[in-house]
């Protein structure tokens, strides 16, 4: 009897393996015009890519289509990895529509959900494979469920990683200006002390955080300068707790000092990074501290303000590309991060466009979009390049990015994990 069992038991598993070489999933053998790698900023004329399931298979000149492959030809166009959102608010959506308080404090929680998934579809559908949103902005936890629900093949978006509720010091954040001592739904999680501020990044963590997501400044009151907020104490213990348990950090600044703690910490990443000095950027480029400049929201809320685009640019506008630039200059390691939900979510290429009229070449500002984000993401061993064996994560667009980087904001094609997701193959 036993010898039967172990018999059916092999011819079971002999059968389970002819299924799966059965249901292989044929190759596809994508032909653009050219190829740009994610790896070494260069356009390569005449390259291919050839995927088979979720996988990159070869990357290359002349590649030779297996018989069962679909050959999709992308005339005219290049051929990159999926571009990665480095800093995100898909439970925002602009200014100019609702205010920030008017979100956090009078819109449904459903309302906000059923719009940030209207928001990941777009951002995927602008060629963003891959999204690191950094606080819900007062939805709670539900950019987890969103992730879960994208994980599953639910609704349509990127590949998420979540920060949660973010984390600030007590009193320091928003919505403001209501009577005192009324408790009121704030945008992130209040902590005072480093005790508080363990047990926040842990709660965050056990709920489902990737990032741990800090503001070491902010506005005391509305109409004030920002002016640091959590002290070093607090920060170092939010590093900490959030490293052991294997999640980087990435903390707001704005303010010189701000900055000066979070490096000093040992932060991961720095968003914003407005009032930045030649001597505090050195101190992020020996650190390997990558900053999201995030020119885009500081466009945005200028233009919210009745700024026509033309120059002189407003202060807040110059201060950003001045901050920026000094960055370049020495050396900082820069992430593509545009503060999207301050603007339209799927105009995410916006914040490229505007790294290039700062001053960034091209070629670079494509490698901070895709294997640049991919690194400080923790993400290099599965997205951001064309190398086989990563994720089938690819975008096309028309012309050359690499010459022109408002090419990114015509997308004629995404693919995400080997599926087509957007844009059209037919020519």
């Amino acid at each position: 009897m036993a010898k039967h069992w172990f018999a059916v038991l092999a011819a079971l598993a002999l059968g389970g393996t002819a299924t799966a070489q059965q249901a292989a999933p044929p190759a596809i053998l994508l032909k653009p015009a050219a190829v740009f790698d994610g790896i070494d900023g260069q356009s390569h004329a005449g390259w291919q890519v050839l995927v088979r399931g979720d996988r990159i298979v070869a990357v290359g000149p002349n590649l030779t289509a297996p018989a069962d492959a679909k050959v999709i030809p992308l005339d005219g166009d290049t051929l990159m990895p999926g571009m990665i959102e480095g800093h995100a608010h898909l439970f925002l959506h602009p200014y100019n529509e609702t205010s920030w308080d008017d979100q956090v404090l009078h819109e449904p929680l459903a309302l906000r959900t059923a719009r940030a998934v209207a928001q990941a579809r777009a951002t995927l559908h602008a060629g963003f494979t891959s999204l690191r949103d950094l606080g819900t902005e007062g939805a709670g936890y539900a950019d987890v469920g969103l992730k879960a629900a994208i994980d599953q093949g639910i609704v349509e978006g990127p590949r998420l990683q979540v920060a949660t509720r973010a984390i600030v010091a007590l009193g320091a954040y928003g919505p403001k200006g209501f009577e005192p001592g009324i408790e009121v739904p704030q945008g992130a999680e209040e902590v005072s002390g480093p005790e508080q501020m363990v047990a926040a990044v842990r709660r965050q963590i056990a709920a489902g955080a990737d990032w741990i997501k800090l503001y070491a400044d902010y506005r005391w009151r509305p109409g004030e300068e920002s002016r640091p907020t959590l002290s070093l104490e607090e920060m170092k213990a939010a590093v900490a707790a959030a490293h052991d348990a294997g999640r980087p950090v990435a903390v707001h600044a704005a303010t010189a000092e701000g900055m000066r703690r979070a490096i000093e910490a040992g932060v991961d990443t720095i968003e914003h990074g407005y009032g930045g000095t030649p001597a505090i950027f050195a101190a992020m480029a020996a650190k390997k501290i990558a900053l999201c400049p995030t020119l885009a929201a500081s466009d945005a809320t200028s233009r919210y303000r009745g700024w026509s685009g033309a120059e002189p640019a407003p202060a807040a506008v110059r201060i950003n590309r001045e901050s920026f630039r000094l960055a370049l200059k020495a050396g900082v390691p820069i992430c593509m991060g545009g503060d999207v939900g301050v603007f339209a979510h799927g105009d995410n290429t916006g914040e490229m466009v505007l790294m290039a009229a700062a001053g960034m070449r091209p070629a670079d500002v494509l490698l901070a979009a895709t294997s640049g984000n991919a690194r400080w993401s923790g993400l290099a061993g599965r997205v951001g390049a064309l190398k086989p064996g990563l994720l089938a994560d690819l975008v096309a667009v028309a012309g050359d990015p690499t010459r022109d980087i408002a090419a990114v904001r015509t997308v004629r094609f995404v693919m995400k994990g080997g599926s087509v997701v957007g844009g059209s193959p037919a020519r």
